[in-house]
């Protein structure tokens, strides 16, 4: 089975169960217009292990949701990925704007389509979206790199989020992690046997 790059044998139980996880995963999920930028740094293939950013001194409201952090992490996990303080791989952030803005995207090749050369010298060609009615944006940290290898965000096709609604928020998270579907390194393979966590080919 190709996935990203990837070529492997997936025994018929694990399509089953994962096939049965997903379906009541999106049990009533109605899926955004949602786009999303990478770095071409970024070592997608190898990454196990994750965290979420805790903000430092002053909690900033905009980036305090533990709706969001709970469907994320919940994501993750049926990804494959392990959650853990020590030095974890990825770092994820999110941020809510509740109110319009302008923002930077990127015109970039699909994820799955670069994944196959994974070409480093690559231009990033700015693009511009005028989010009237706010955006939630969800960001992944290198941490060995500590630089942001890929972000996902809501458009303005789809109007406001109500920060407040769970079954939004849900679907915010879902539509916009779809977007980033690379397994646990080992995952599929069924290695669950933990390595160094600063093993990761940069």
């Amino acid at each position: 089975m190709p996935i990203f790059g990837y070529m492997v044998s997936v025994p018929y139980v694990w399509i089953v169960c994962l096939f049965v996880v997903l379906m009541a995963s999106c049990s009533g999920f109605k899926e955004l217009p949602v786009e999303y930028d990478y770095s071409y740094k970024g070592n997608f293939k190898h990454y196990r292990t994750f965290d979420m950013i805790k903000p430092a001194g002053v909690t900033d409201p905009a980036m305090d949701n533990p709706v969001i952090a709970s469907y994320i992490i919940a994501r993750m996990k049926f990804l494959g990925y392990r959650q853990t303080d020590r030095r974890p791989h990825l770092l994820i952030s999110f941020r809510m704007f509740p109110d319009s803005l302008q923002f930077t995207g990127y015109i970039q090749p699909e994820i799955e389509e670069w994944i196959k050369s994974q070409e480093e010298n690559l231009n990033y060609d700015k693009k511009r979206f005028d989010m009237r009615t706010g955006t939630l944006v969800i960001q992944f940290f290198d941490r060995r790199q500590n630089r942001a290898i890929w972000q996902g965000y809501a458009t303005a096709q789809y109007g406001p989020i109500d920060y407040g609604n769970s079954r939004q928020l849900r679907n915010a998270v879902i539509s916009i992690l779809d977007k980033y579907r690379f397994w646990a390194d080992g995952f599929l393979e069924g290695n669950t046997n933990p390595r160094p966590a600063d093993d990761v080919d940069n």
